[in-house]
């Protein structure tokens, strides 16, 4: 494992804290902004009023879509930046995340298995699976890490997306000999079209893991800092270090099973976060979640209106913006080198 290459060394403590309460103040609006658009846009506007309109077409679709939809967004967003920015603490390396690190695909080849072994499996049934190959996924990554010297920062996610794509193509090739390849375009491309009262209801566990993450917050901050510094500090490095994938695997692949992958959440939120508000993850990690909702809202937002009245996937917009901001950060790691 390698050490992050940021140091914000020349911003004291008094400014990051103003940041952090500028941030908070930006996410909160932009999210709240976000939440108003997702109730009311969409292929058939909704009215505000219609809120206190009872057995109307329009207080149905809030009730059965438009409000399932927005938690779904709102879970589904927070849950995937916390479990990046903990993938990268942990690890200490900024460009880790569950895209990186072949987690995402794991969950998509638990997927697949479950499918393949219970063929009238429920969605709990699929979710355990899909945990227990996202853990595997991850650990084994992690495994791969520690036993590779590298030198350069820009080296793990390459690695980390070889990985991943021997992990696709595992899961391919089953899909293909038991034609599941449309279902797994489904879970691969997070969509939240299909997201209706009754069918979301499991993203509610993601809830345990973001409280669990920050009660460790601090702790997940020191292991940061490197082994030495933390068992000084009398903190269990590897309980933490591996507390820490566990939640962001679980997070990951309850997200996967329920509306699919979104691509880069987990990496870009946590890095812009960071650069703007410090490392601290008790402090940043609330900022973190809220940013990782705001994104997925707005990206879904946009999924809605830009081919009204079709609707593009909010996987497909999360990818587009979220591999113009990876390069960009790769840009800006190797500017820093220099």
């Amino acid at each position: 494992m390698t050490t992050s290459t940021r140091d914000d060394a020349p911003t004291t403590s008094r400014d990051r804290r103003a940041r952090s309460r500028r941030t908070l103040i930006v996410s909160s609006s932009v999210l709240a902004i976000a939440s108003l658009l997702s109730l009311f846009v969409g292929v058939v506007n909704v009215a505000p009023w219609s809120i206190f309109e009872a057995d109307t077409d329009a207080y149905r679709a809030l009730v059965i879509a438009r409000i399932p939809r927005l938690i779904a967004l709102l879970l589904a967003g927070s849950s995937l930046a916390v479990a990046g920015v903990i993938m990268q603490q942990v690890t200490r390396n900024r460009f880790v995340s569950p895209t990186t690190a072949g987690t995402v695909e794991s969950a998509v080849l638990g997927i697949v298995l479950a499918t393949m072994w219970f063929p009238a499996n429920s969605l709990l049934v699929r979710m355990l699976v899909a945990i227990a190959t996202s853990l595997l996924g991850t650990f084994v990554f992690i495994r791969i890490l520690r036993r590779i010297r590298i030198v350069d920062i820009i080296v793990v996610p390459l690695l980390g997306l070889m990985f991943a794509a021997v992990v696709s193509a595992i899961t391919v090739f089953l899909a293909y000999r038991y034609d599941l390849l449309q279902l797994v375009d489904t879970w691969t491309t997070g969509s939240f079209s299909r997201v209706l009262r009754g069918r979301y209801e499991p993203l509610y566990a993601v809830l345990i893991g973001g409280v669990v993450a920050y009660v460790f917050a601090a702790r997940f901050t020191v292991v940061g800092m490197g082994e030495n510094f933390a068992v000084n500090l009398g903190i269990n490095y590897h309980f933490v270090l591996n507390l820490g994938l566990v939640i962001a695997s679980v997070n990951t692949a309850v997200v996967v099973v329920v509306v699919g992958a979104i691509p880069f959440l987990g990496l870009i939120v946590p890095n812009v976060i960071s650069m703007w508000a410090g490392d601290n993850l008790q402090r940043t990690l609330p900022l973190t979640a809220l940013a990782g909702a705001g994104f997925v809202l707005v990206c879904d937002v946009l999924g809605r209106v830009v081919r009204r009245p079709y609707e593009i996937p909010t996987g497909t917009i999360a990818g587009i913006v979220g591999a113009v901001v990876f390069i960009a950060l790769i840009l800006r790691a190797r500017t820093d080198r220099t």
